[in-house]
């Protein structure tokens, strides 16, 4: 019955046409088109591809190709003749330590209108001025003061720390400490530092033995460096000389003599120390260094440990 049912509803729903064909006669439902199975051809050898005969693709570069700049290290590292630092070459940041260090260790260190405005403000005494034709002078700084003056003397220090191989003094040693500064004029309103002696309050130190005294009783004596022997008692001292430079490009001109007659005159305020009678002491001083201590103190210059 309900066969039936639907062949009567889509005949009453079928158009009106003149045809007797297609008025007596209800229109077949659409069925499915349904395409033959088409018969799968054999493989022929032709037809399979031969990959091996393919040209291969070649491989993109994924990653930036490196270039080895220096692989043997040891022979990368330079000796500098002038100021004696050893750096890496083709190393951006040693080669401009080197530069800058270089710099300061044969011309000295810039002092201009910003560190003479800071002077004025942090009380820097001037010891002497006008020592030469070019109107020098000799400046007195508390080793423990800060601000411009301060970031200048620990630049300094830096330097000639570096110059002489030698370890950084220690703060309770900078506390008791100043720092005598020469300066000289390179244009109306510039100088450089290119001389500097660094001024210690000590309470002992060992006098230096005489060449008879090295031949005849070397046991008895302390060998502090290569051909410098001391006696062994400590002998109540007043000022030592931890730090003495001089720039490469001002040596030979009595700067340093200069330098310790100033220290020595002014370090304790209203009384005149005598190196020729024990009373300035040298912390172990390089070759150069003795070779001053033996011309100004007259051989009387005694040896501290820092």
């Amino acid at each position: 019955m309900s066969i039936k049912r639907t062949y009567l509803s889509r005949k009453k729903a079928a158009p009106f046409t003149s045809s007797p064909q297609t008025s007596s006669s209800p229109e077949p439902e659409e069925l499915p088109q349904i395409h033959p199975l088409k018969r799968k051809r054999p493989l022929q050898q032709s037809n399979i591809l031969n990959f091996q005969s393919l040209p291969k693709a070649k491989k993109q570069k994924t990653t930036s190709e490196l270039t080895q700049l220096h692989f043997d290290t040891v022979s990368s590292l330079k000796a500098c003749s002038i100021c004696g630092l050893s750096y890496t070459i083709g190393a951006a940041d040693d080669v401009a330590l080197h530069k800058s260090h270089c710099s300061r260790v044969s011309k000295g260190l810039e002092w201009g209108k910003e560190e003479n405005r800071a002077a004025v403000k942090q009380n820097v005494r001037v010891i002497e001025s006008r020592l030469d034709k070019v109107k020098s002078r000799i400046l007195c700084v508390d080793c423990s003061i800060g601000g411009v003056i301060g970031s200048k003397i620990s630049r300094l220090l830096d330097t000639i720390n570096r110059s002489l191989s030698a370890p950084a003094l220690t703060p309770s040693t900078l506390k008791s400490s100043k720092a005598y500064l020469f300066l000289t004029p390179t244009s109306p309103t510039r100088e450089r530092i290119v001389g500097c002696v660094i001024a210690s309050r000590i309470e002992h130190a060992m006098e230096i033995a005489s060449p008879a005294e090295e031949s005849e009783n070397s046991e008895d004596l302390l060998c502090v460096d290569a051909g410098l022997f001391c006696r062994p008692e400590l002998l109540p001292t007043t000022m030592g000389i931890p730090r003495l430079f001089v720039s490469l490009d001002y040596r030979r001109k009595g700067i340093a003599t200069q330098l310790l007659s100033a220290a020595a005159a002014t370090f304790i305020h209203g009384c005149v120390l005598r190196p020729e009678d024990g009373q300035v002491a040298f912390s172990q001083p390089t070759s150069l260094g003795r070779m001053v201590m033996t011309k100004w103190g007259g051989g009387r210059v005694r040896i501290y440990e820092e």
